[in-house]
């Protein structure tokens, strides 16, 4: 009888003991892929930006550039889970306003947003590298950002990357340059494309293109081609499609920012 008291005494503290690990694993997850916001000044003014990771953490850091929608979507918190495990802090930059938002959600078809994102294009392109600027001069930053865009946000991701020394790795997400971008491009970071075959609104040729540009001016530009991937497929939550290109995102970006400046 003691011994079997003894037993089930030990069986309980094991069992509490492993409830309470598990639960405090769970918090510090929780609590570090919780937003946590910050403003950043710019010649423009005030941008919002939200980071999943502790503000004591030090990490590479990956700014992430939305599509037309904005952070709305639950799949970003997903992608600043997935970077946060593979050892990367991801930021959400507000380059879009609400007044931004609130016009292109009623612009009422492409060729008016089209017009709207030429009108504020350059505005958005200042508020992005005010953005860059701030990260790279912290004092407790990891070499070079990392930079990730998604439709809209990847046009403006390769129009700021473009001749720039500040980006140490560059993710495009079903976008390419802006419409009318006239610049020469003499130069890109590393870059990782990954892109949807069903996507209609930048199709596949429109991405292996810009892979062959790439390809002439940085060692590293490959592209992952999702089979019957839609545009918006890398913004679907809990799909395995879209999980999978998170991990392939935050692994090219970790393998590039990880040796940046060190």
């Amino acid at each position: 009888m003691l011994r079997k008291t003894a037993s089930n005494l030990i069986a309980h503290i094991i069992f509490n003991t492993l409830v309470a690990l598990l639960l405090g694993f769970y918090l510090r997850n929780a609590e570090a892929a919780s937003r946590q916001p910050l403003t950043v000044q710019t010649p423009n003014g005030s941008v919002l930006i939200e980071c999943f990771a502790s503000t004591h953490a030090t990490l590479p850091t990956v700014l992430i550039l939305s599509g037309s929608k904005g952070f709305g979507s639950p799949a970003y918190d997903e992608i600043g889970k997935t970077f946060l495990d593979a050892g990367l802090q991801a930021c959400l930059v507000h380059f879009l306003s609400p007044t931004d938002l609130s016009a292109i959600g009623s612009a009422g078809n492409s060729e008016a947003r089209e017009r709207y994102y030429a009108k504020r294009q350059s505005a958005w392109l200042v508020d992005i590298r005010g953005a860059i600027s701030y990260f790279n001069a912290r004092p407790n930053h990891v070499g070079k950002v990392g930079l990730l865009g998604i439709s809209l946000g990847a046009e403006m991701a390769a129009a700021v990357s473009a001749n720039s020394a500040d980006i140490g790795a560059l993710v495009i997400v079903d976008g390419n340059f802006p419409d009318g971008y006239s610049q020469p491009v003499r130069s890109l970071p590393p870059l990782h494309l990954i892109w949807g075959s069903a996507d209609r609104t930048f199709p596949v040729p429109v991405g292996l293109n810009l892979q062959r540009i790439a390809r002439h001016l940085v060692d590293a530009a490959d592209i992952d081609i999702y089979k019957d991937g839609a545009h918006d497929f890398f913004l679907r939550p809990k799909t395995q499609q879209a999980q999978a290109a998170h991990v392939s995102a935050a692994h090219f970006l970790m393998s590039k920012l990880s040796s940046v400046g060190l």
